[in-house]
């Protein structure tokens, strides 16, 4: 599972390596007329569930992982125009994050600030400087770069196909009160690999897992079209990151 982290806590696309086992070369698409994806593969159902996840124009995303022997957890929504709010959580290292008008916002705790200042000159006064502020990051800042980017946080669920054959079809099961269909794959170290699809509407992806191993993680996918409308926080409460080192501060 692919880690990138991200100033302190963890980009979303941590959280999409999980869609990595979701997209096999299962054969099992036979004998189940009647039933859900009838006659189509867990690849074909997989295939029809990313494709039809990355056209749409909008999503909410929420999950937990162990990285490094920490529990990360992320819940955030994002469009296709960037736009995106939420929270990222790292062992209590928590950061409200918001996208809009191209500029990125974070507000973090101070348990989240420690870590991303640690060991850097002046980082107590910094720390003073950026406590309970919303901080305006440089549009070039690699710590954010892609954390709001829907269609690069789905792009990694296509980087390795040969990783992702051998799903198998399971039965039903309800997600957030809709009805989806699991597929399924072992992983080399043990670990049990699902995804699950929504059968009725859009192919929707609606929720992964990985269960066991080293590395467990799961995630839910939801509200579909709905509009991602972040504000600009107030003058008063933001502070800019670039302007802020310019001052040596």
């Amino acid at each position: 599972m692919r880690v990138r982290r991200v100033s302190g806590a963890v980009g979303v696309t941590v959280l999409a390596a999980a869609l990595l086992a979701g997209c096999g070369d299962g054969d099992d698409g036979g004998g189940d007329s009647g039933k859900p994806f009838a006659g189509d593969s867990a690849d074909r159902i997989a295939s029809k569930a990313i494709a039809a996840t990355k056209e749409a124009d909008s999503l909410r995303v929420k999950g937990n992982m162990q990285q490094e022997g920490k529990s990360v957890s992320v819940d955030l929504a994002v469009d296709q125009e960037k736009n995106c709010e939420g929270t990222i959580d790292t062992a209590g290292a928590e950061a409200e994050v918001r996208h809009t008008n191209a500029t990125f916002y974070l507000r973090g705790n101070e348990g989240y600030w420690k870590n991303a200042l640690k060991n850097r000159p002046g980082s107590e006064k910094t720390l003073s400087k950026v406590s309970g502020k919303w901080v305006k990051m440089p549009a070039d800042d690699a710590s954010t770069a892609g954390m709001c980017d829907k269609q690069g946080l789905l792009a990694s669920m296509d980087e390795k196909k040969s990783e992702r054959k051998g799903m198998k079809k399971g039965g039903t099961t309800t997600v957030d009160g809709k009805e989806a269909i699991a597929l399924t794959k072992k992983g080399s170290g043990g670990e049990t690999n699902t995804m699950y699809v929504a059968t009725e509407g859009k192919p929707y992806i609606l929720r992964v897992t990985v269960k066991g191993g080293d590395a467990p993680n799961d995630a839910t996918f939801g509200d579909y079209g709905k509009p991602v409308s972040p504000k600009a926080p107030d003058k008063g409460e933001t502070v800019d990151l670039k302007e802020l080192a310019a001052s040596g501060g």
